[in-house]
C-alpha cells in the first residue's frame, strides 16, 4: 500500500548502507523492533556520527527539493513584455522607419538594459530569500553515540534515533519506539484536522497514513513526547513523494506589489497620453513632419516612464532584509518589509521577548519555612547555598522531596559548554533550565536519579492544565507521581500537604498563606512553580499506558514553591521607549499571573501603574465588543491561553490597527497568521510557530522587532525618496519641448530625444540605486506609521517633483540653453537649430540637468533632517553615482563617437564654472526649507503636548 520509503542492505558494521532491499511502512510497522534495528543498521543508542555521516553520503540531505514554478529563460524574457517594455519595442521599430537608426538601437538598448537589470534585480533578491531561509534551520535532538545531541534536521539520516515533542515538526518517516500522549497533527498529509493518537504498538485504522506507531514528515505533534527511529528522509519520504506531484503554488501579491503595479501602469498611461498630445500639437501646431513629429513625441514618452522603479524597489526591499538579517530579523517575503513599517500595535510575549529567558530559581517557599537561593556556580557535594550558608537538604524533607520533583518532572538538558568561552545551551525550556541549575547547585545527579526511579509514564504539559505530571518507578513496588505546573493549575487537584516531613489535609488556611506568597513573588516580577506528588502501589494501575489526566493527577499532595526571576533584557527600556515615540502601542500577552505581567510592564515602560490587566478567564467573559474596546486603552493580558490571543490580534485589527503578534508555541500558530506580521522566536520557537510566522526572530529579543520596524520605514521611505528622485527630471526633460511647441518651433529643442534617453538611463540610475541604500533617517521613529491607506506617489512628492525640485530644474537648465546662445549673438541673431552652436546649446541644457540631479540625489536623502547632520559623504553609493554621471557626461561632450551619437559638443571653462555651482544654491534652498518644516513640526508638536 505505502511507497517504497529506503532501499537497504546491511554491510558488515551497522551503519553501512547500499541499495538492495526494499522497506516499506507497512513493513516497519509490523516488525519487531530489534529486527527493524538490524535492518536499518542502527540500534536503540543511535547511530554513530561516523556511520552518520557516511549515510548522509550516501542518502543526501534530509530536504524537500522544490522544482522551479517557472524557467530562468521565461522569467528573464518576462522582462521585456510589460507595457513599458512594448510601447519602447514598437517605439523603436517606429524610429528605425523614420530613418533614424541610432534613435532605434537607442531605445532598444534601453529596453534591453532595463530588463537584463530587472532580472538581475529578482535574482539576486530571490538569492538573497534563499540565503535567508537557510539561516532558519530546523533542529531535531537525535540519539548519537549514546548521547543526544542537537543537530540540524537536513542532517537526519535514516537509522537516527531521534526526540520530538509538542510544537515539532516531524523531520522523517519513523518507527515510534517510545510514546507518552503523543498525538500528532496529520492535516498536511490526510486533510484531516482532528489530532491522530500515535503509540509503539502496532495497528492499522482505515486509510492511509492510518498506521498507529509510524509518524510522517512534515505532520505536526500538537502534544505528547515520543522516540522515534527515522526510516526515510527528504524526497524518500511519503511527503517528499507528495511533493513531486503538487510543488506547483499560486503566487497572491503583495499590497507593495500591487501598487507598485498600479504605479507604473499610471505613470505608463500618463506618459502616453502626454506623447499623444504632443504628436497632435507638433503636427497642427507646429506643422513637423508626421515622423519627425513621432520622434519628438517619442522623446515625451521616455521623459515621462520610470524606466529604473521596478528593479530599485527590488534592491531596496532585498538591502532591507539583508540589513534585518544582521539585526537578527529574518524575513521569509521581500514584501513584508513594507507591512512592517505600518505596524501600530505589538502584541507580545513577555518570557524571553522582553526579558531575557533565562530563570534562575532564588526563592523556594514551604510551609513554615522559605529559603533565600544564593551563591554562584556549582556546589556538587550535597549541600545548597540557602540563606546565605551551605545547607544540608537531607535536613528538610520538604525540601528533598521539591528538589525530587524539580530533578525527575523535567525533560529539559543543558548540554556542557566545549570550552570555556561557549555558553551552556538549553535542550528544552528555560523554565526546566533554571531548574536544573537549582538541583546541580544541590549536588543532584540526574542521571543516577534515572536509573534508581525511572520514569515510566508521563502526562505532558499543556496550556489548559498548566502542568506536567510524571511517573517513576520506585524500588519498592511502588510509583511516585510528580507533578509541577503554575499554581492555579497544580493546586486544584491537591487535597493534602507537606508540613515538615509530614503529610496532613490541605486547609483553606493553608491555600489562604500559598497564595499570599506567591501573591508575593509575583509583586516582585518573580515567576512561581508549584510543586505535588503522590504515592501509589504498582498494583493500582497495573498498565503505565493506561494513566490519564483523570486517573493520575488527583488527590496529590502540595509540597512547595519555587520562585525564580527572568530579568528584563537590557535594550528593552530603550526599545519599549521607541515604540512610545513612534506611537505603537505594545500589549503584553503572557501566561503570567496578573501581578507578575503587571510589575514587568511597569518596571520596563512598558505601561504605567494605571493599566488595567485583564486574563483569561475574564476574556471568556467579554463580548467581541467588550474586548474591541478593551485593547483600545492601556491593557496587559495575563494568564492567557493562545486561544486568547487570537481573539486579541482579532480585536486589534477590527479597530483598524496593523498588528505584530510574537509567539512560539504550537497554539499560537493561528494568532501569528492572524496577525498582519507573525514573529516567531528563532531560539525557543517550535517549528510550527517559524512555519506559520512571517519573521523569525534569531535572538527571540523585542528590540529586534522594533530595529525590523524602523527598516520597515526606511525601506517604504527610500522607495519614495527614489520615487522623487527620477520624477523630478521629467520636468526639465519635458519644459524644453514644451517651449519649442508654444514658440512654433521658434525656440528649436534644447534637448534631443537621445540626451533624454541619456538622462533616464545613464546619469540618472546609479545614484538612484544609491537612494535604495540610504539607511533610517534621524527621527523616523519619532513619527507616527503610516496610514494602511497611503500611496508612494504621494501629494508631498507630487508637489516637490514636479512643482519645487522640477520647476527650478527646468528653469535652470532654460537658462543654460539660452546662456549658450547668447554668448553666440543671440537674441540679435536667430537660435541655431543645427550645428556647433545647437549642439553646445543642447550640451549644455543636458549638462544642467544632470547637474540639478546631482542637488536631487544629495537633498533627496532625507525628508525631514539636515543632510549636514547624517553626513553628505555618508552614502558612499551615490557619492559614486555622482561620479559616474560626471564622467559619463564628459564622455559624451568630448569624444567624438559619443558626440555623434548624442548630439553634443564640448564647453568651455566658464560653461563648467557654471554647472560645478549649480548644485550648492539648491542644496541651500532645500535645506532652509527642510529647517523650517523642523520648527513648524516642533512648534505643532509642542502645542499638542
Amino acid at each position: 500500500m505505502m511507497g517504497v520509503l529506503s532501499i537497504i542492505k546491511i554491510m558488515g558494521k551497522a551503519g553501512d548502507i547500499m541499495a538492495n532491499q526494499p522497506l516499506t511502512t507497512d513493513n516497519a510497522a509490523q516488525m519487531a523492533l530489534n529486527d527493524l534495528d538490524q535492518q536499518l543498521g542502527t540500534t536503540a543508542d543511535g547511530l554513530t556520527q561516523e556511520a552518520a555521516a557516511k549515510r548522509l553520503e550516501t542518502v543526501g540531505p534530509n530536504t524537500i527539493q522544490h522544482s522551479q514554478k517557472q524557467s530562468q529563460l521565461l522569467r528573464f524574457l518576462k522582462n521585456f513584455t510589460s507595457l513599458m517594455a512594448l510601447l519602447l519595442w514598437v517605439s523603436g521599430f517606429v524610429a528605425m522607419f523614420a530613418g533614424m537608426p541610432e534613435l532605434g538601437i537607442a531605445i532598444w538598448a534601453v529596453n534591453i538594459i532595463n530588463g537584463c537589470f530587472s532580472f538581475w534585480q529578482e535574482h539576486a533578491a530571490q538569492k538573497a530569500t534563499d540565503s535567508l531561509r537557510k539561516m532558519l534551520p530546523t533542529y531535531v535532538n537525535v540519539i548519537r553515540d549514546g548521547k543526544v545531541t542537537q543537530i540540524d534536521a537536513d542532517d537526519l539520516v535514516p537509522g537516527d534515533v531521534f526526540q520530538i515533542q509538542a510544537g515539532n515538526s516531524i523531520p522523517a518517516d519513523a518507527r515510534i519506539t517510545e510514546a507518552a500522549s503523543l498525538q500528532v497533527d496529520e492535516s498536511a498529509l490526510t486533510g484531516e484536522s482532528l489530532p491522530v493518537f500515535k503509540q509503539v504498538a502496532y495497528e492499522h485504522d482505515d486509510g492511509k497514513f492510518a498506521l498507529k506507531n509510524i509518524v510522517f514528515a512534515g505532520t505536526i505533534v500538537t502534544s505528547g513526547t515520543a522516540t522515534a527511529t527515522a526510516l526515510a528522509t527528504g524526497m524518500q519520504t511519503e511527503f517528499g513523494q507528495i511533493a513531486k506531484l503538487t510543488q506547483s503554488q499560486k503566487q497572491t501579491t503583495s499590497p507593495l506589489q500591487r501598487e507598485l503595479n498600479r504605479l507604473t501602469q499610471q505613470l505608463s498611461l500618463i506618459a502616453i497620453g502626454i506623447g499623444v498630445a504632443f504628436f497632435i500639437l507638433a503636427i497642427f501646431f507646429v506643422h513637423y513632419p508626421v515622423a519627425k513629429s513621432f520622434i519628438f513625441a517619442l522623446g515625451m514618452v521616455v521623459a515621462f516612464i520610470p524606466e529604473g522603479l521596478l528593479p530599485t524597489v527590488t534592491l531596496s526591499l532585498a538591502q532591507g532584509t539583508t540589513r534585518m538579517a544582521k539585526k537578527h530579523a529574518l524575513l521569509k517575503d521581500l514584501n513584508s518589509v513594507e507591512t512592517l513599517g505600518e505596524t501600530t500595535v505589538i502584541c507580545s510575549d513577555k518570557t524571553g521577548t522582553l526579558t531575557q529567558n533565562q530563570m534562575t530559581v532564588n526563592h523556594i517557599w514551604l510551609p513554615g519555612q522559605e529559603y533565600t537561593v544564593s551563591g554562584t556556580g556549582y556546589v556538587n557535594n550535597g549541600h545548597i547555598q540557602l540563606n546565605q550558608k551551605d545547607f544540608d537538604i537531607s535536613q528538610d524533607a520538604n525540601l528533598a522531596r521539591l528538589l525530587d520533583i524539580a530533578l525527575l518532572n523535567n525533560d529539559t538538558k543543558l548540554e556542557t559548554p566545549k570550552d570555556n568561552q561557549a555558553t551552556t545551551k538549553i535542550l528544552g525550556t528555560p523554565t526546566e533550565a533554571g531548574l536544573n541549575i537549582l538541583t546541580d547547585k544541590a549536588g543532584l545527579d540526574k542521571v543516577k536519579a534515572l536509573q534508581a526511579t525511572p520514569r515510566i509514564a508521563e502526562l505532558p504539559f499543556d496550556s489548559d492544565r498548566k502542568r506536567m505530571t510524571t511517573v517513576q518507578q520506585l524500588p519498592e513496588q511502588q510509583r511516585m507521581l510528580y507533578t509541577k505546573g503554575a499554581l492555579d493549575g497544580v493546586i486544584q487537584i491537591c487535597d493534602q500537604i507537606l508540613d515538615r516531613g509530614t503529610v496532613r489535609p490541605l486547609t483553606a488556611t493553608d491555600k489562604a498563606a500559598i497564595d499570599a506568597a506567591n501573591k508575593k513573588y509575583a509583586a516582585d516580577g518573580l515567576r512561581s512553580l508549584a510543586f505535588a506528588y503522590r504515592t501509589e502501589a504498582d498494583s493500582v494501575t497495573p498498565d503505565p499506558a493506561t494513566y490519564s489526566i483523570k486517573t493520575a493527577e488527583q488527590h496529590m499532595t502540595f509540597v512547595g514553591l519555587a520562585a525564580m526571576s527572568d530579568p528584563p533584557r537590557p535594550e528593552i527600556y530603550a526599545a519599549v521607549e521607541q515604540c512610545h515615540r513612534a506611537n505603537i502601542r505594545i500589549i503584553m500577552v503572557t501566561g503570567d499571573s496578573a501581578l507578575t505581567a503587571k510589575s514587568i510592564a511597569v518596571k520596563i515602560g512598558l505601561t504605567s501603574a494605571d493599566a488595567k490587566v485583564i486574563t483569561g478567564d475574564q476574556i471568556d467573559s467579554m463580548s467581541d465588543a467588550e474586548l474591541q474596546q478593551a485593547v483600545k486603552g492601556e491593557v496587559i493580558f495575563a494568564r492567557v491561553a493562545p486561544e486568547h490571543k487570537f481573539r486579541i490580534v482579532s480585536m486589534c485589527q477590527a479597530n483598524g490597527d496593523v498588528v505584530a503578534s510574537t509567539g512560539d508555541g504550537v497554539n499560537d500558530a493561528p494568532a501569528l497568521k492572524k496577525a498582519d506580521i507573525g514573529i516567531a522566536m528563532g531560539v525557543t520557537g517550535t517549528d510550527v510557530a517559524k512555519d506559520a510566522a512571517d519573521m523569525i526572530l534569531t535572538d527571540d529579543n523585542f528590540a529586534s522587532i522594533v530595529a525590523a520596524i524602523e527598516e520597515g520605514r526606511t525601506v517604504y521611505s527610500n522607495i519614495q525618496k527614489f520615487l522623487l528622485y527620477i520624477l523630478n527630471s521629467n520636468v526639465p526633460e519635458a519644459i524644453p519641448s514644451v517651449l519649442f511647441l508654444f514658440t512654433r518651433g521658434l525656440v528649436p529643442l534644447p534637448l534631443t530625444v537621445m540626451q533624454i534617453l541619456m538622462v533616464d538611463l545613464g546619469t540618472d540610475m546609479l545614484p538612484a540605486l544609491g537612494l535604495g541604500a540610504e539607511k533610517s533617517e534621524p527621527g523616523i521613529m519619532d513619527q507616527p506609521p503610516r496610514p494602511r491607506n497611503a500611496h508612494l506617489l504621494s501629494r508631498s512628492i507630487i508637489w516637490k517633483a514636479f512643482g519645487l525640485y522640477g520647476l527650478t530644474a527646468s528653469l535652470i537648465s532654460s537658462l543654460a540653453y539660452f546662456f549658450v546662445n547668447m554668448t553666440y549673438g543671440w537674441p540679435a541673431n536667430a537660435l541655431a537649430a543645427s550645428g556647433p552652436v545647437y549642439r553646445e546649446a543642447t550640451t549644455m541644457t543636458l549638462a544642467a540637468i544632470v547637474f540639478c540631479q546631482i542637488a536631487a540625489a544629495i537633498n533627496c536623502r532625507t525628508q525631514l533632517s539636515s543632510v549636514f547632520k547624517i553626513g553628505i559623504f555618508s552614502n558612499r553609493h551615490i557619492i559614486w553615482g555622482i561620479v559616474f554621471e560626471v564622467f559619463l557626461l564628459t564622455c559624451l561632450m568630448y569624444i567624438p563617437l559619443l558626440q555623434g551619437l548624442f548630439n553634443t559638443a564640448p564647453i568651455g571653462g566658464v560653461e563648467w564654472v557654471i554647472l560645478l555651482c549649480i548644485p550648492v544654491p539648491l542644496i541651500l534652498l532645500e535645506e532652509t526649507r527642510k529647517y523650517f518644516v523642523r520648527r513648524h513640526v516642533l512648534k505643532s508638536a509642542t502645542k499638542g503636548a
